[in-house]
This record gives structure tokens, C-alpha cells and sequence, in this order.
């Protein structure tokens, strides 16, 4: 009994000096600080623009001090950091995380709206920039739930200091929707594909009223219809286009062919 004991104190020693060395850990830059001191350090490399340092600060403080106040304001702030980063996928988790956490919290819009910017900017990507490529032509998946996302912020919260600029982003992206349906719509017209060329013409007229790219849809759908030898079909949606859009470039041509 008196040989076990000395053996137990020993390995006790052991075990709380295994802790004591990972909390003065040298290699981590939080090692001695507490809650209020880490978040200090996040805010500052996030105010300087130090935004990967700012991730890895309050990452830190969420996992050392999982609760309290200084963890929820690390969880809304590296949704943010992540944004500003430019990593917009790792942005929105943060931002559905805390949505998830914190469904009831004052500054929840925000995280919404961020969501919303985030999936945004994905929309306007270096590649569609340096390949010179237009924005409408391609994948619109992004811009869709982008478009979503905004949705669900002026529906859950319509007076929020966000939704204006929500609204003013929905429409600009409802407005690229449309005329990448035109893109698909003429790539099938180029490849004889009329039928489908009509409907996707006439999907943009049903489903995107109020937009630029309506006009394009009813003079697709013009030639379309006269390829298909539908007349009727094709009188229709030249009269729509000369009485909503009399100034579109291919109204002469389309009268001249009738």
C-alpha cells in the first residue's frame, strides 16, 4: 500500500503537468489569455485587415471557451473574416451556423444578409474577370441561391437596415437569371433546336417579367416560331415586343421578314 501510493502521486504529477504545458503552449499565440484577451487579438487583426490571423484567433476562442458572450460574437465575427478573406463557402457555414445556434439573436439579420453577400460574390468570381467571360452565361447556381438567400432575409425580417440593399441585389441577380436563359436560348436556336429555343423564350417572358432580357425572349421567340412554321404563334410575340419594346434592335428585321 505504501509502495502504490508514491506510484499514483507520481502519475497525478504527470498528468497535470501534461496540462500545464499545453496551456503555456508556445507555439499558440492564445496560450495564457483568456476569453476577453483572444477576442481582443481576433478584432484587431480583423480591423488591420489581418483576416486569416483573425480567423484563427476566434476559432481559438470558440474552441477554448466554447460559451458565453465572447464565444457568440467569435461565431457571428469569423463568418465575417471568412467573407472578407475571400472564402465564401467556408463565410456562408459560418454564417447557417450561427443562424442555427442563434435563431433569436438581435444581430441575426445580418448573418442572413451575409449569407446572401457571400453566395453574391461567388457570382463575380476572378475566372468570369480574367477569361473576360460574361457573368449571365455562366453556371447560375450561385446566383440562384444567392438570390434565395436575400429572399429569406426580406421575408423574415422586411424592416432590417439590410433589405434594402437585399432588394436592390435580388433584382440585379433576377435580371441575370433572365438573360442566361436567353443565352441558352439562342445556343439552341444556333443549333436548330427551335422548339426548344421557343419555350426557353417563353419561360423568360412567363417567369421574368420586368426585365431587360424579355425583349431579347419575344424576338427569339419570332424566329423560333417562323422556323417551326407557326405564324400565329409568331405574330403573337412580335406584336407583344412592338408594343412593350418599340425601340429593340431587331424589330425592323422582324417586320421586313413577315
Amino acid at each position: 500500500m505504501n509502495l502504490r501510493l508514491p506510484i499514483i502521486l507520481l502519475f497525478l504529477a504527470f498528468i497535470l503537468g501534461g496540462c500545464a504545458s499545453t496551456a503555456t503552449d508556445p507555439d499558440d499565440p492564445t496560450s495564457g489569455l483568456n476569453a476577453a484577451e483572444i477576442y481582443k487579438e481576433a478584432k484587431r487583426n480583423l480591423l488591420d485587415g489581418n483576416y486569416e490571423t483573425a480567423i484563427q484567433f476566434y476559432e481559438k476562442l470558440e474552441s477554448r471557451f466554447p460559451y458565453g458572450n465572447y464565444a457568440t460574437r467569435a461565431q457571428m465575427e469569423v463568418a465575417y473574416a471568412y467573407y472578407k478573406f475571400d472564402e465564401p463557402e467556408p463565410a456562408i457555414l459560418a454564417a447557417e451556423r450561427f443562424i442555427k445556434l442563434h435563431p433569436n439573436h438581435p444581430n441575426v439579420d445580418y448573418l442572413y444578409y451575409l449569407r446572401g453577400l457571400s453566395s453574391f460574390g461567388i457570382t463575380k468570381s476572378s475566372i468570369a474577370k480574367t477569361f473576360g467571360q460574361d457573368q449571365t452565361e455562366r453556371d447560375p447556381k450561385s446566383s440562384r441561391r444567392a438570390f434565395e438567400f436575400f429572399s429569406e432575409l426580406v421575408k423574415k425580417f422586411p424592416k432590417s437596415r439590410y433589405t434594402r440593399d437585399a432588394i436592390q441585389r435580388m433584382t440585379h441577380l433576377r435580371n441575370g437569371l433572365a438573360q442566361y436563359e436567353v443565352h441558352v436560348a439562342k445556343f439552341y436556336f444556333g443549333k436548330d433546336a427551335y422548339v426548344a429555343a421557343a419555350n426557353r423564350g417563353k419561360y423568360v417572358v412567363e417567369n421574368y417579367q420586368r426585365t431587360p432580357a424579355v425583349a431579347d425572349a419575344l424576338a427569339l421567340m419570332v424566329k423560333s416560331y417562323r422556323k417551326l412554321e407557326m405564324p400565329e404563334l409568331a405574330r403573337d410575340a412580335l406584336r407583344v415586343l412592338e408594343v412593350n419594346h418599340p425601340e429593340h434592335p431587331d424589330l425592323a428585321e422582324l417586320r421586313t421578314d413577315k
